[in-house]
């Protein structure tokens, strides 16, 4: 989501940050769960964030961010995402163990 407002690569990771969100019922309600709580501490502390570790433990996920506050000049942000939405929703798991994850966004 980070990567449709800036390049990646001029995020540093200088502060951490921890989030943690539960959804009991299905794994696209976790998603948007998880993805609408980042919105929020990207906008309540002005930073943006590109790296990121997860860890599922029920009922939701564990997860640290890590990143810098805005830089208008060096980020050079192209968009704001304001919400994740329910449209096209979907988290699967895939044949090799991994997740694929899907979800459009509100801008």
């Amino acid at each position: 989501m980070t990567a449709i407002i800036t390049d990646l690569k001029t995020i540093e990771a200088k502060q951490q940050i921890e989030i943690v969100c539960e959804a009991q019922i299905e794994d696209e309600l976790l998603l948007v769960e998880w993805l609408n709580a980042l919105l929020y501490e990207m906008a309540t502390r002005q930073m943006l964030f590109g790296r990121f570790e997860v860890s599922f433990e029920p009922p939701g996920l564990r997860a640290r961010a890590w990143g810098e506050k805005i830089n208008l000049k060096r980020h050079r942000p192209v968009i704001e995402v304001k919400a994740a939405t329910y449209c096209d929703l979907k988290v699967r798991r895939d044949e090799h163990k991994g997740w694929s994850a899907q979800c459009i966004v509100d801008v």
